[in-house]
């Protein structure tokens, strides 16, 4: 598992070359330095790297029209490659999640294929779970987590990297993290007490602005009892407490056992805000919810993240500010 502090196991990452396949089911790929680069990287690893042919398409702001990214969709389902990994995120899924075959699909999951990605992408991993229940992963994008510029200083995160590994070598059992120093009582002692969910609960969510625009529709999961992850970008404070409140009134969040903020980043506040701020937003959360609502995963639009399995069934734990979510063999 992964350390409180972030860091990796010690798992033997030596499990040979892995069938990777690289599509583009959302926005276009305008940086194909960064594709190549990415490429590259997955094959100096070791890796089979296979890339769809509609890869580097583009119409308007999309890679290629619907038809050919749900064909690219159903391409990598039926590579019968380890990962299906997204060249990136940015907007489009949600448009084409009615002609997703997702039968076909979990097949492929069922099969031994693990789709990983997120932003846009939350919008087919939620779909899958609310059409099939099949378990999905949160994680990276080919362009900005493995196409980083090293003449920018740029490297590929190795908390990211140890967490993929442990993917692909099937050794992934759980992410911990500390959470920051925020909500403390004036007499020191943290607002959130130790407390334990035991395995059973469903982890899910993804981008909170993609999970809100499918409430009403046949593609939210109605989990009862789940652990709710919420990650954003480019989002004004009040912005999330808009969408949080959707999701409060509409009994979403009522039905959760723990709701886990990640990372919410490329905000600028204002000087009409006059102290609202992200904590601000939720610190009001915690004010409406009886459940705990945590900080400081680390996953969203960062280098440093985890991958979390999206529709699993895990345990959560929290000692001080010490949180961990398992669903290896322990839970």
């Amino acid at each position: 598992m992964h350390a409180a502090d972030g860091s990796c196991c010690g798992h033997d990452h030596s499990h040979g070359p892995k069938h990777i396949y690289i599509y583009s089911p959302s926005g276009a790929v305008r940086d194909k330095a960064a594709f190549r680069r990415g490429v590259q990287r997955l094959q100096a690893l070791g890796h089979d790297v296979e890339v769809d042919p509609d890869a580097l398409s583009s119409q308007q702001r999309f890679a290629g029209d619907d038809a050919t990214r749900l064909a690219a969709i159903h391409r990598a389902a039926a590579s019968g490659a380890d990962v299906a990994l997204i060249s990136r995120g940015g907007y489009g899924l949600t448009r084409i999640l009615p002609g997703i075959k997702y039968k076909a699909v979990a097949k492929a999951i069922a099969k031994g294929t693990q789709f990983v990605g997120l932003s846009d992408f939350t919008a087919f991993q939620l779909a899958m779970l609310a059409q099939t229940g099949a378990t999905t992963w949160a994680g990276p994008a080919l362009n900005a987590d493995f196409g980083v510029d090293a003449k920018d200083g740029g490297e590929v995160d190795d908390i990211m990297l140890d967490c993929f590994e442990d993917l692909l070598s099937g050794q992934g059992e759980g992410a911990g993290w500390q959470m920051p120093r925020i909500g403390e009582l004036p007499n020191g002692k943290p607002q959130l007490k130790d407390f334990y969910v035991p395995g059973g609960a469903t982890l899910w969510g993804g981008n909170l602005a993609v999970l809100v625009s499918l409430l009403g529709t046949p593609y939210f999961p109605q989990i009862e009892g789940g652990i709710l992850f919420l990650e954003d970008v480019g989002e004004h404070p009040y912005r999330i407490e808009r969408m949080l409140t959707q999701l409060l009134l509409s009994g979403v969040l009522a039905r959760q056992k723990a709701i886990v903020f990640g990372q919410f980043t490329e905000f600028k506040l204002g000087s009409h805000d006059k102290g609202f701020k992200l904590q601000t937003v939720i610190d009001w959360l915690r004010m409406q919810v009886r459940c705990p609502v945590l900080q400081g995963l680390p996953f969203g639009h960062v280098p440093t993240k985890v991958l979390l399995p999206v529709g699993a069934q895990v345990s959560l734990s929290v000692e001080g500010r010490d949180a961990l979510i398992y669903w290896g063999h322990g839970h």
